[in-house]
C-alpha cells in the first residue's frame, strides 16, 4: 500500500511494538490531548519561538514532524507554508491530528524507528520532546538522518539532564533549594505518575545522545538549552525553574 503526498512515496507496512515498548501512551493519549489543548507553557512560552527559528523558512519545504501527537506543531509549520506529514504511533493521536488538520496534510502512524518515507526526500525532520518516550533512540535518530535531503535539517527539541533529578529539594518554607541528581551516565527507563496516569520516559546522558547524532553523519549546526528571553517571569514562582536550571535542549543538526 502506498500513500502518495505530493509525489513523495510514503511505504505504509511496519510493525508494532511489543506493548512493553508504547509507554504507557496508549492508554493516556486523551489526557495528552487535553493538556495540550489547555496550554502546555513550556511549549508555547518556552520552546515554540525557538523551534520556529531553528526550523527557519519553511515556505514550500517538506518538513516531517516525528512524534507529532495531536499535530499542534505540524500545523503551525503548516500555517508558515510547509507541506506536513505528521507521523506518530499512536492511533488516538493520529485520528486527532487528522480531525484538527487541513486536508492536505499527510498523517500518517508508524514508529519513529521505522519511518515509511523514502531516502533523502526529507527538507526538515522536527523531534519535538519525542527522543525521551522512544527506547530505540539510536535508530530513530539514524532514520531521520536516512529521510532528509543532502543538506537538510534535524531540529530536535528534547528533556535535559532533569531526567536524572527526582525533583526540588526545597526548604522548610517551600523554597527552592537544589536538584540532586543520580545515576546520570545510566541509560535507564523512568516510570513517572502524570496527570494520573503512569507514563515511561527514558534518560540517557548527553553523551548518549551526541554520539548516535555523529553516527548518523550529522553536523551540528545549533545547540542550545532555551531560557526564557526576557526577565519578566523570572520572580513567577511557576516559571522560576526555568531561570535556574535548564529543562531542555535543543539542536539543529545538518545532513551533508
Amino acid at each position: 500500500m502506498q500513500l502518495m503526498h505530493n509525489a513523495l512515496p510514503l511505504f505504509i507496512p511496519w510493525t508494532m511494538p511489543d506493548e512493553d515498548d508504547l509507554s504507557g501512551w496508549q492508554t493516556f493519549a486523551a489526557e495528552y490531548i487535553r493538556f495540550v489543548d489547555e496550554g502546555d507553557s513550556s511549549r508555547t512560552m518556552l520552546l515554540d519561538d525557538v523551534m520556529l527559528e531553528e526550523c527557519g523558512n519553511v515556505d514550500g519545504q517538506l518538513i516531517l514532524d516525528v512524534g507529532a501527537g495531536e499535530g499542534r506543531f505540524s500545523r503551525m509549520l503548516a500555517e508558515r507554508g510547509a507541506r506536513t506529514i505528521a507521523l506518530d504511533l499512536f492511533w488516538p493521536m493520529v485520528q486527532a491530528a487528522r480531525h484538527r488538520s487541513p486536508g492536505e496534510a499527510a498523517i500518517v502512524r508508524s514508529p519513529a524507528t521505522a519511518l515509511p518515507i523514502a531516502s533523502s526526500t526529507i527538507d526538515t525532520v522536527v523531534s519535538y520532546v519525542v527522543w525521551v518516550d522512544v527506547p530505540d533512540f539510536r535508530s530513530a535518530i539514524a532514520e531521520a538522518a536516512r529521510v532528509l535531503k543532502p543538506g537538510g535539517h534535524l531540529v530536535a527539541a528534547n528533556l535535559g539532564f532533569i531526567t536524572a533529578s527526582p525533583g526540588w529539594e526545597r526548604d522548610a518554607d517551600g523554597r527552592r533549594l537544589f536538584r540532586p541528581v543520580d545515576q546520570y551516565v545510566d541509560e535507564r527507563p523512568i516510570t513517572l505518575n502524570w496527570r494520573g496516569h503512569q507514563v515511561v520516559n527514558w534518560h540517557r546522558p548527553l553523551s548518549a545522545y551526541m554520539q548516535a547524532y555523529l553516527s548518523a553523519n550529522l553536523i551540528l549546526r545549533t545547540f542550545l538549552e532555551p531560557v526564557p528571553p526576557t526577565d519578566t517571569l523570572r520572580h513567577n514562582p511557576r516559571f522560576e525553574d526555568w531561570y535556574r536550571i535548564p529543562e531542555f535542549t535543543l539542536m539543529r543538526w545538518q545532513k551533508p
